[in-house]
């Protein structure tokens, strides 16, 4: 009676194993079947999500293509609009700069590029390195013509002279220009100075009277533009040629005095004292802003950008100065397209200057210059 009894639970033991094994099995492969359905879920959900992104960044380049096309140049078309012929100078202090970074600057990069205000109220910086000074018949190799060896100037001057000098003889085959003066030392101006104020001594028996009298015929050392080494005094010369020698005394009135004095903008250079009917007649005197009262046949380097909005407004240094202090942000148009774009900023004194530039599209070259006012204009040339 037994046998069949054991016979019985043995079958039943199996069967319950056999569906628990079909259980397992089952679970296993519902399991499998959850996992495979995920996976492949995930990966329509990816490539959903991939597809939706190219076509995202298909519009975008669709808009910023659309943009640049808009902005040729990195015009924005929210700026005013600038005249189609000619220079024209957009003020833009009221828009922002697009795609502004900042930069750290050494202080000594930036003193001698063009925009340093020397002048009766503004002595030459401390730090003014005149070791930089070159002389410019060498370091041009003879394309500058010089009075003597001694006429020297900082090499930013000298490279803009030998491109203007070059452009003078291709264009109208001028080659009697000559440098007569260029830099003065802060030591050769002293001796200038002590030598006019003796000579006055004996007029004067108070001392400041003495010393202002002296400071209104020759400037106290480091006051003179001819400190800057960005400033030169041009002649028309040729040895045994007369007829050229003569000219130079009506310099303004030949006509390689009035090419230089119409295209020397285009090469970086103002000329730097405006009188009255001086240098050319019509010509409004500005000695009450720059301090300077005679008659100083002298062409200051400052950089061709700046150059041209101060031609393009009629403006002398000290006035263009002036002027980007109330119009910090500005834009330079040459026949409708944009040239320059300049910001002028406050920076302080220190060795090491933070100065705001623009990384926008159409950005060919950027140059910083400090004004010796505590600020720096930023040029982006386009």
């Amino acid at each position: 009676m037994s046998r069949p009894r054991k016979n019985r639970t043995f079958s039943i033991v199996l069967i319950l194993t056999i569906l628990l094994a079909a259980a397992a099995a089952g679970c296993i492969y519902y399991s499998r079947q959850m996992v495979k359905t995920k996976e492949t879920r995930l990966e329509v959900m990816q490539a959903e999500a991939k597809a939706r992104n190219e076509e995202k960044e298909r519009e975008y380049q669709e808009r910023l293509a659309e943009f640049k096309a808009e902005n040729t140049g990195g015009v924005n078309i929210a700026w005013p609009e600038a005249k189609r012929e000619g220079w024209d100078v957009v003020d833009l202090t009221t828009y922002p700069l697009e795609s502004p970074v900042t930069v750290t600057l050494d202080r000594a990069e930036l003193l001698y590029n063009g925009m340093l205000l020397v002048n009766q109220w503004h002595s030459r910086p401390q730090d003014y390195d005149e070791s930089l000074i070159v002389k410019v018949k060498n370091y041009s190799k003879g394309v500058i013509r010089a009075k003597d060896n001694n006429v020297s100037l900082l090499p930013t001057a000298a490279d803009a002279w030998v491109e203007m000098l070059k452009a003078a003889e291709v264009q109208k085959g001028y080659k009697s220009f000559m440098l007569e003066e260029g830099f003065r030392s802060f030591e050769e101006q002293q001796k200038l100075f002590d030598a006019q104020k003796n000579h006055l001594k004996s007029r004067y028996s108070d001392e400041q009277e003495l010393n202002e009298a002296t400071a209104k015929r020759v400037n106290v050392p480091g006051t003179s533009e001819y400190n800057t080494g960005l400033s030169a005094h041009p002649r028309l010369y040729e040895n045994g040629n007369a007829d050229v020698n003569a000219k130079d005394n009506n310099f303004f009135e030949s006509e390689e005095g009035l090419w230089m004095l119409e295209n020397a903008p285009e090469y970086g250079f103002v000329f730097r004292f405006p009188l009255a009917d001086y240098p050319v007649k019509g010509t409004l005197d500005k000695s009450y802003k720059t301090g300077v009262s005679v008659r100083l046949r002298l062409f200051r380097y400052v950089g061709k950008p700046n150059a041209m909005v101060m031609k393009t407004l009629g403006l002398c240094l000290e006035e263009y100065i002036d002027y980007l202090a109330e119009h910090p942000h500005i834009a330079v148009f040459e026949n409708g397209t944009l040239r320059y774009e300049i910001i002028r900023e406050h920076v302080g004194d220190g060795e090491s200057v933070q100065v705001t530039q623009s990384n926008k599209p159409g950005v060919q070259a950027v140059e910083s210059m400090l004004d010796n006012m505590g600020y720096v204009v930023t040029i982006m040339a386009f």
